[in-house]
């Protein structure tokens, strides 16, 4: 029996940003996950209006959300100073500087 050298284990979450970029989805993988930092941070700071708001757009510097009521929009422009801080404080967090939110119009989202 021929003895198999083996390989050091690696997490399979260190392996995705090379196969993101070799794949040429370096750009989306970053997106993904400011978005899922951004839903993670509105759940712990502002857990009344999770499942009410969602990032649509991140552009540079500005991160663009939609809120489905104005009371959310109006929550969120309370509390931008603490989300745009934790934001940039954390890991998944991109440097933005400025919120943008809008007001979902009505009808169904598509």
């Amino acid at each position: 029996m021929t003895e198999r050298k083996k390989r050091p284990m690696v997490r399979l979450s260190d392996l995705i940003p090379d196969a993101a970029r070799a794949l040429g989805l370096e750009d989306e993988l970053r997106r993904s996950r400011a978005m899922a930092t951004f839903d993670a941070i509105v759940a712990e700071r502002l857990p009344s209006v999770v499942g009410a708001c969602r990032v649509t757009r991140l552009d540079g510097s500005a991160l663009d959300v939609e809120a489905d009521a104005p009371i959310v929009a109006q929550e969120l422009r309370l509390h931008q100073t603490e989300l745009l801080t934790a934001f940039a404080a954390s890991p998944g967090g991109l440097g933005v500087g400025l919120l943008r939110i809008h007001v979902r119009r009505t009808g169904p989202r598509v």
